[in-house]
């Protein structure tokens, strides 16, 4: 009778692994033992190495990179607080002795009828601060004053086209004075000498560069202007009419400008010739640079 062969079902290696009995793998197979069959049970004990060994867990590495870098970073700290240390435990260096040992300063006294703000703070006082008056240019010899002082606010803002949009943007600007001085020469020549003093350089510095970009327009000089020997072109030009201003009925007119801005004071002079004659650009300078000495 014939018989239908069988294919046992294959199991898994962890299966059909004999259980550990301490024998060598690799010793020769006992006597009355099948070749075939040997040479299985050599592959099953293989797979089983192989599997215990996949399961068996790896040993971590990348460690050394780590551990060396953090030693470093130690080592820079505790550098760099021994350095500290010992600097702070060594004696200061002494500082060379002073050209002027006895500085003068004023006697601090009480205050009475004579104290002002000026005497108060004497250390910090400076001739800006002073009489403003005082620092204008007199009138040169041979022509005539016509007054000199302060003027207000809305006085000052009348010159402009706008007055009222001038009195608001002066407030805000932080305008604390203005004085003038004003003379004359032969009912001809007329010269105006102005300090504008502002409560800070900013006031007078957008001042400054807003009359001054006037200036370089056809209606007015027409060109960039001069710089004043003695400060940058920024801080001070001088403009002369290259030609006459004429209208129906009037006696020609020429002018000449100078802008210049010292510290909070921005100085302004107005020169005018009311018959057209030339101006000579060397007369305005001159008269720049001696109202910046008194500066």
């Amino acid at each position: 009778m014939e018989h239908e062969q069988t294919i046992p079902e294959l199991r898994k290696a962890d299966e059909s692994a004999p259980e550990p009995d301490g024998s060598d793998p690799t010793a020769a197979p006992a006597a009355g033992t099948s070749p075939a069959a040997a040479d299985a049970a050599t592959a099953d004990a293989a797979t089983a190495d192989g599997a215990a060994a996949a399961a068996a867990p790896r040993r971590r590495r990348g460690r050394t990179t780590p551990l060396i870098a953090a030693a470093a970073v130690l080592g820079v700290l505790a550098g760099t607080v021994a350095g500290y240390a010992v600097q702070y435990h060594r004696a200061p260096t002494p500082l060379p002795p002073l050209a002027q040992q006895n500085l003068v300063t004023p006697k601090a006294v009480a205050p009475d009828d004579s104290t002002t703000i000026k005497t108060i703070n004497a250390n910090r006082w400076h001739k800006n601060d002073d009489d403003l008056g005082k620092l204008l240019i007199e009138a040169p010899d041979g022509t005539k004053s016509e007054g000199k002082g302060y003027d207000s606010l809305d006085v000052f803002a009348a010159d402009f086209e706008k007055p009222d949009l001038a009195v608001s943007e002066f407030a805000s600007e932080g305008l604390r004075r203005v004085a003038s001085t004003h003379w004359s020469r032969a009912d001809r020549v007329f010269v105006q000498v102005q300090l504008v003093q502002f409560t800070d350089y900013a006031g007078a510095e957008n001042y400054q560069k807003n009359q001054a970009s006037f200036m370089p327009l056809k209606e007015n000089a027409g060109y960039a202007g001069v710089a004043i020997p003695g400060i940058s072109w920024d801080l001070g030009r001088v403009w002369v009419d290259s030609k006459a201003r004429e209208q129906p009925g009037y006696e020609p007119t020429r002018g000449a400008t100078a802008i210049a801005r010292r510290g909070d004071i921005v100085m302004t002079i107005y020169y005018y010739d009311n018959r057209g004659g030339k101006i000579a650009e060397s007369d305005i300078i001159r008269l720049a640079e001696r109202q910046l000495e008194r500066l």
